[in-house]
């Protein structure tokens, strides 16, 4: 890529280059890193521009205002979290007691290690206005934790009712465990010891009566 040189006291100043390898990449990786240290507040296209090394208008390519920023932030938070999710359950083989603890514990360590993400996640998703494909990604990102409960009433293994306000129960119980984890007041050495004995009182609890 050519850039044109400018000149400022008689110096020649070669300017940031406008384009990037792989910019709007580049940007949510950067964006993520400011999140979690400092806050949505913090974030601003200016300095991921400067983090980046790029022009001050080049993230507008991508990210027309911070909002847009945000809303990609999250959308790619839970396009991250579905794989995982659904990467986890998929080598956890076909039982369902052994695809849900894989499920607990995928959730858990992501709701864990990405604390701000999520919350940004969740809260962007609910947002007025919100764009379709951000709701959609987060429909996705839960369709196997859906799809497990919804086979395991099939084979009579988890009670009967709508699958979601059956999931909710165990979704609840998990994201408590994140929360406590997140405010320090569970240590992180026992977190998957947690996690797999709220597990084995979640399935006695879905079990048909």
């Amino acid at each position: 890529m050519q850039t044109s040189k400018r000149y400022h006291r008689g110096v020649a100043v070669t300017p940031r280059p406008y384009h990037h390898g792989n910019l709007r990449a580049a940007l949510l990786e950067s964006a993520e890193r400011t999140l979690s240290r400092q806050g949505a507040g913090e974030l601003s296209l200016r300095e991921l521009a400067r983090q980046v090394g790029v022009s001050h208008a080049a993230p507008r390519r991508h990210f027309p205002d911070k909002q847009a920023l945000l809303d990609a932030l999250a959308e790619d938070g839970f396009e991250r979290l579905g794989r995982e999710l659904r990467d986890a359950m998929t080598a956890a083989g076909a039982a369902f007691d052994a695809r849900l603890l894989a499920f607990a514990h995928a959730y858990v360590r992501f709701a864990t290690q990405h604390a701000a993400l999520l919350e940004l996640m969740f809260a962007v998703k609910h947002r007025p206005g919100a764009a379709d494909s951000l709701r959609q990604a987060a429909d996705r990102a839960f369709e196997a934790p859906l799809a497990l409960i919804s086979e395991g009433q099939a084979r009579g293994e988890v009670v009967d009712g709508e699958p979601e306000r059956v999931a909710i129960v165990a979704w609840a119980a998990l994201q408590g465990l994140a929360a406590m984890v997140n405010s320090q007041m569970l240590p992180d050495a026992s977190l998957d010891e947690v996690v797999a004995i709220a597990t084995e009182r979640l399935v006695l609890g879905l079990r048909p009566r």
